[in-house]
């Protein structure tokens, strides 16, 4: 009935127009270019009618729904571009009623056709690329997935989608088959892959670094050897951005993080416990035995009382203690029943092997509160307190003599 209708229309154009006196070749092009542009009014319109009727009507169902994945298809414009779909194929559906099928068809209708049909390639080529984001979006919302380095899934999907479109598009144009097109990239398989060399390790890089759970957005990582540390804010397809703790952002390959050892703090994090291993070293020379007279004395001063309190005296196997040992369990003693270290987790202290700088007492144990600054601000107290006390039990603590040292000798 349509089509019955548009011919009755440029009957009555033609008629109209060799009335006034045009001759019958040009009567007919105006005839295809009026047809023309009714199709691409009639196209805009029904375009309209979608986005200004049909989509407010959705939109409106969709926000009373209590899902939330049909949100994001408002939120990532997929129904916009699958409206935008509508306006290249309703012209090239109805396109042969304004230039009909001729055995040699003219060169303006054979670019009007091939440009339409470019159109509609793009338009479902934004549609599919907003698709995945969609998708993107929904996979970062599951908590099994979320901060997983899935983004560099997403851009090998669009470019795969784009090359299609490539390939699609030039075939279009050249009027030849995409096979024959696709038949003569496999010869030149070497140049693609040297071509998209950094893409293809970096989709492979992510595959591997999404199916181990080595890494995702929001870790701690660093790389030594690389000057990386920071936490991580995008993985990509190409890249990997950190942000320093200076707040300088650091940019590395995916497949670096394949290839070269890496350390992710986040199970640090996950665990509860962030590890203090400090040391600091004692004068061997003022290292004696804790006899009674020792303990008396130490007893009769408050803070020598108090450091002293639940520390066990005496050697299991009836041995004199000296005094480093009674100074190693007091402070064994603090570091356990400290409020803010963790009590589940390993706590020791021990000596290391004496060298030409003393005999290294070092303080292992672990912080319960694992952000920077609780942790450096107890790192710092145990220190304080081990070099405060040190000159109770009648330790020195050694350090490399200074100018003043020298002079005062």
């Amino acid at each position: 009935m349509l089509q019955h209708e548009e011919y009755s229309m440029i009957e009555w154009i033609h008629a109209t127009l060799t009335k006034w006196g045009c001759s019958e070749h040009l009567a007919n092009i105006i005839d295809e270019w009026v047809v023309l542009l009714l199709i691409i009014l009639f196209a805009l319109a029904i375009d309209f009618v979608l986005r200004q009727v049909v989509l407010r009507i959705v939109r409106k169902i969709v926000t009373r729904t209590s899902a939330k994945w049909d949100d994001m298809l408002f939120d990532h414009n997929v129904l916009v571009r699958m409206c935008s779909i509508v306006v290249p194929i309703t012209i090239y559906a109805l396109l042969p009623l304004a230039l009909p099928a001729e055995e040699q068809p003219s060169l303006i209708a054979t670019i009007i056709n091939r440009i339409v049909e470019v159109y509609i390639v793009v338009a479902f080529v934004r549609f599919f690329n907003a698709i995945i984001r969609m998708a993107f979006a929904i996979a970062d919302t599951r908590p099994a997935l979320h901060g997983r380095p899935i983004k560099g899934l997403m851009q090998t999907g669009q470019v795969i989608i784009m090359m299609i479109a490539i390939i699609l598009v030039v075939a279009i144009i050249i009027d030849k088959s995409p096979v024959m097109l696709l038949t003569g990239l496999g010869a030149s398989a070497a140049v693609l892959m040297l071509i998209f060399q950094n893409s293809i390790l970096g989709f492979v890089a992510g595959i591997q670094l999404s199916l181990n759970k080595m890494l995702k957005v929001g870790d701690w990582i660093s790389m030594p050897n690389h000057g990386v540390n920071g936490m991580v804010e995008e993985v990509a397809l190409t890249t990997v951005k950190i942000r320093g703790w200076d707040n300088t952002l650091q940019t590395i390959p995916p497949y670096l993080l394949i290839n070269e050892p890496f350390d992710n703090w986040q199970a640090m994090f996950d665990t509860g416990g962030r590890r203090i291993k400090r040391s600091v070293n004692i004068d061997v020379t003022s290292v004696e035995f804790a006899t009674a007279e020792f303990i008396d004395t130490m007893t009769q001063n408050e803070l020598g009382k108090r450091a002293l309190e639940g520390v066990e005296l005496k050697s299991a196997e009836g041995a004199t203690l000296t005094n480093l040992d009674l100074f190693m369990r007091s402070i064994t003693n603090y570091i356990t029943h400290h409020p803010r270290t963790n009590s589940q987790m390993i706590s020791m202290v021990r000596q290391l092997q004496p060298s030409e700088w003393g005999l290294p007492i070092e303080i292992y144990c672990f912080s319960a509160d694992v952000n920077w600054v609780p942790y450096e601000n107890l790192q710092s107290e145990i220190i304080s307190y081990i070099v405060a006390l040190a000159p109770i039990f009648k330790l020195r603590i050694y350090q490399a003599p200074s100018g003043i040292d020298i002079r005062r000798a």
